[in-house]
């Protein structure tokens, strides 16, 4: 029999009844410290300073926050140990609301009405669990990756029965550590003829990342016959066919996902994305309302979906004039950005040019101007740190608004940061034929064509130097600077200096502000922990 005494629990539900209800089944349990809230702000604000071992948190609580986007905020803020176990609690059974309490992982989902037995019977195997997994969830708590590997196969040698416990936590750890070998025969195991629908999502997934898009395609579409409830299949669907330039496949993708799980927030931001790509921009601005409205009390809210949001608006009808009722949806959207994030002169910059967009196309000249003026003088000493296409945009809003100067001003700075890539590069030519931009890396690239050689043959102190002289150059450039870094690790680990650990750090430092969505985002971050572990 469990011991709950020394247990702490937090319950979360909108109604005092139930939590007077549920307080009483946990006294009957014999556990003594018992916290009650009735919204998730409250649940958050209590956990910065308290840690539970159990919390029982209702998925809808009316206003404000649900279950899910509790529960996703506690994990992003690391407010909740690995060791607490966290029942998503609930009396709704639409297929909306069950797969997003599900996709949110929760350690179990319990349907209202229940009682202290139920109850009881759910938290015993729930707490045995925790217990056995006790140095593995250590482990995670410390974000050690190589003990959480040393502990999962320490309990699965020492209790077999437990295999099953560890697998997931030793294939995040693998993937943390970059052994795609050991992580892939890993999977591979799992997904025989009764794959682990997590395990076969994962293998796909990191099948796709390494390129071999013929296999993870076909395990997806395996995982769809088997599990065809489940929308992280889609996605990844979405992801391959969006890779081979089918991006109308991968919009049917995740228009099938988002049927699945309309609540998820990311999927509708990416089905917004497709979709306007595909010129589709009825179901583009779909999309992208309702992840504004999922933004709202969510941990993940983004100024980049409203953008998206009034940019689609202004596109819908083409050329035409827009409806007095969609320029009156603009610009409520684009006062929520300039309200919400204020204190960022970029995005207000580009809210401004959404702006001036929209009231150009109306034949509002003179405040379209207005606008453009605003947004001129908020990009002075436009430091970057935005994708190339978001980039790319803000130049063309620019010109057509009148703003030559101020485009040309942006679009320097993207090409001394991407201007290595032939793609982003050929954008940038299409917009201007200055030579002041489009050659003045040149040199710049030659010292890092001449590094990466040197690199591959293994002089690294010859690469170090060409890398050194590429980024003096074009100090923004971020290819550069992790060309720059990985060759001061290669020394590092031959011989440690804290002069080359510092100068590493700072070359990481020149690469921070790349946008999460940046191909080189997943190689910032193996070199960046490298160099943290030193």
């Amino acid at each position: 029999m469990i011991d709950y005494s020394n247990k702490r629990v937090l319950i979360a539900d909108d109604f005092s009844g139930f939590r007077s209800s549920v307080t009483g089944m946990l006294r009957q349990m014999a556990v003594r410290n018992v916290d009650a809230v009735a919204t998730g702000e409250e649940t958050l604000a209590l956990c910065r300073n308290t840690q539970y071992d159990v919390i029982l948190h209702d998925y809808n609580l009316g206003e404000g926050k649900n279950g899910q986007q509790v529960l996703e905020e506690l994990h992003h803020t690391k407010r909740i140990s690995p060791h607490c176990i966290f029942v998503m609690v609930t009396a709704e059974s639409s297929q909306a609301m069950v797969m997003a309490a599900l996709e949110c992982e929760p350690d179990a989902y319990l349907t209202k009405p229940f009682n202290r037995a139920s109850l009881e019977q759910r938290l015993d195997k729930l707490v045995q669990r925790k217990a056995a997994l006790k140095p593995v969830l250590e482990a995670v708590s410390r974000n050690d990756p190589q003990a959480v590997v040393d502990a999962c196969r320490t309990i699965t040698q020492e209790q077999p029965r437990l295999a099953t416990l560890c697998q997931r936590y030793l294939a995040d750890a693998l993937a943390q550590l970059g052994q795609d070998a050991e992580l892939e025969t890993l999977l591979s195991g799992l997904v025989g003829d009764r794959p682990l629908p997590w395990a076969l999502v994962a293998l796909a997934n990191h099948l796709r990342a390494r390129g071999k898009l013929d296999e993870a395609q076909a395990l997806y579409e395996r995982g769809v016959e088997l599990f065809p409830m489940l929308p992280a299949l889609f996605d990844g669907l979405a992801a391959i066919h969006d890779a081979r330039g089918d991006s109308l496949a991968a919009q049917q993708c995740l228009e099938q996902g988002v049927r699945i799980s309309p609540h998820a927030l990311q999927r509708q931001v990416e089905l917004g994305k497709l979709a306007r790509r595909n010129d589709d921009y009825a179901k583009a601005a779909r999309a992208f309302r309702h992840a504004v409205g999922l933004g709202r009390n969510s941990a993940f809210r983004s100024p980049e979906t409203h953008l998206q949001l009034a940019a689609t608006l202004t596109e819908q009808d083409g050329p035409g004039v827009i409806n007095s009722k969609v320029l009156l949806e603009i610009r409520q959207t684009l006062a929520e950005v300039d309200k919400t994030w204020k204190d960022d002169p970029t995005l207000i910059a580009r809210s401004n040019l959404l702006q001036g967009s929209a009231l150009i196309k109306n034949g509002q000249k003179s405040e379209a101007e207005r606008y453009a003026q605003m947004a001129s003088e908020r990009l002075e000493g436009f430091e970057g740190s935005l994708a190339p296409d978001t980039v790319l945009d803000m130049a063309r809003q620019l010109r057509d608004l009148g703003r030559a100067d101020t485009a040309d001003s942006v679009l320097s700075t993207c090409a001394e940061m991407y201007g290595d890539d032939p793609a982003i590069l050929e954008q940038i030519a299409a917009q201007t034929d200055n030579p002041e931009i489009l050659k003045a890396g040149e040199q710049a690239k030659t010292c890092n064509r001449e590094g990466i050689k040197c690199y591959q043959q293994k002089h690294f102190p010859e690469a170090l130097e060409l890398f050194r002289q590429a980024s003096a150059s074009q100090p923004r450039n971020i290819s550069y600077a992790l060309n720059t870094a990985q060759s001061l690790l290669q020394l590092l680990a031959q011989t440690p200096d804290e002069a080359l650990k510092a100068e590493c750090l700072r070359s990481l430092g020149q690469a921070h502000n790349m946008p999460t969505s940046d191909k080189r985002y997943e190689r910032y971050q193996k070199l960046r922990r490298a160099a943290d572990a030193l």
